[in-house]
C-alpha cells in the first residue's frame, strides 16, 4: 500500500466529527470543540431555533453584559430551516453593533488589531441570509485561532434523516469513528444508535478561562460565557493559547 493511502486511512479511523449550527459570534466552547476535533459541519438544514444563539449574543459592558441581536424575519416562517433565514435589513442593526463594540472594547489592548474586519463586515458588506453572516464571522474567527480543522455544510453533503440519524449519517459520509458533542446532547441524543453503529459518543468537557477583561477588576469581576469578540480584543494573538491551556492541561 503507498504511504499516503496508509496515512489517509490512519487519519479516517481516528475522525473526530463535530457539528452545530451556524451561530452569531458564538461563545468560546462553540471554538473549543472545533478544536477537539477533526472536522466540523454547519448544520444549516436544521430547523432554526428563535431566543437562543443563532441571531445574537453577549458582550461585557461596564454595568455587566448587553445582547447583540441580529433582526430576522420570522411572521410565518417557524418551521424555517436555518439556511434560509433572513435577515431583517429594516433595523439598522450594523450600525448599532459595531457602535456597540466601539463602546465596549475601544480600550481593549488588541481592539484596533481586529475592529477593521467588523467594520468592513457590518458597512461595506449588505447581508441576507443569517447563515452567511455567521459563518463569515466564524470563518474569520478560526483563521485568528490558527484552527484549519475541515469544514463542511450540511447542505452540501446532503442529509435525509433527523435527530440522532442525522448526525450517524453525517459520520458515515465523513468516514468520523468519533462524535464530540456538547454536554446538551445528554438530552436528546440516542447512545445506543451510536454503539450499534460502531461510532464512539463523546462529551465536551469545557473549562471556561479567565483573561484580561475590560470592567473586570479581578477574577471575582470576570464575566463568562461572552461572545468570542472578549477574548479576542482583550488578548489578541494569546487568545488560542488561553483557550487550549484552559482545556487541555
Amino acid at each position: 500500500m503507498p504511504e499516503n493511502q496508509h496515512t489517509r486511512k490512519e487519519i479516517e479511523f481516528k475522525m473526530t466529527l463535530c457539528v452545530h449550527q451556524p451561530q452569531y459570534l458564538p461563545w468560546l466552547g462553540y471554538f473549543d470543540k472545533i478544536i477537539k476535533s477533526d472536522c466540523f459541519v454547519f448544520l444549516d438544514k436544521v430547523q432554526y431555533k428563535h431566543r437562543e444563539f443563532q441571531n445574537r449574543n453577549k458582550i461585557r459592558t461596564k454595568d455587566g453584559w448587553i445582547w447583540l441581536t441580529v433582526p430576522v424575519v420570522t411572521k410565518g416562517l417557524r418551521g424555517q430551516a436555518v439556511e434560509d433565514v433572513e435577515i431583517d435589513n429594516s433595523f439598522k442593526w450594523q450600525d448599532e453593533h459595531l457602535k456597540s463594540l466601539k463602546s465596549w472594547y475601544s480600550k481593549a489592548e488588541f481592539f484596533k488589531e481586529y475592529i477593521g474586519f467588523f467594520e468592513k463586515t457590518y458597512l461595506e458588506k449588505s447581508w441576507g441570509k443569517l447563515t452567511d453572516l455567521n459563518i463569515h464571522i466564524i470563518k474569520y474567527i478560526l483563521e485568528q485561532f490558527n484552527i484549519d480543522n475541515p469544514i463542511y455544510l450540511e447542505s452540501e453533503i446532503g442529509t435525509a434523516c433527523s435527530a440522532t440519524e442525522r448526525i450517524i449519517e453525517l459520520c458515515k459520509k465523513l468516514k468520523a469513528t468519533k462524535y464530540l458533542s456538547g454536554q446538551g446532547g445528554k438530552d436528546y441524543l440516542d447512545e445506543k444508535l451510536f454503539a450499534q453503529e460502531g461510532i464512539e459518543l463523546l462529551y465536551q468537557e469545557f473549562k471556561h478561562p479567565v483573561y484580561r477583561q475590560c470592567f473586570s477588576k479581578d477574577e471575582n469581576d470576570f464575566l463568562p460565557y461572552m461572545c468570542v469578540v472578549d477574548l479576542l480584543f482583550n488578548e489578541g494573538p494569546k487568545s488560542r493559547e488561553i483557550l487550549i491551556d484552559a482545556n487541555y492541561r
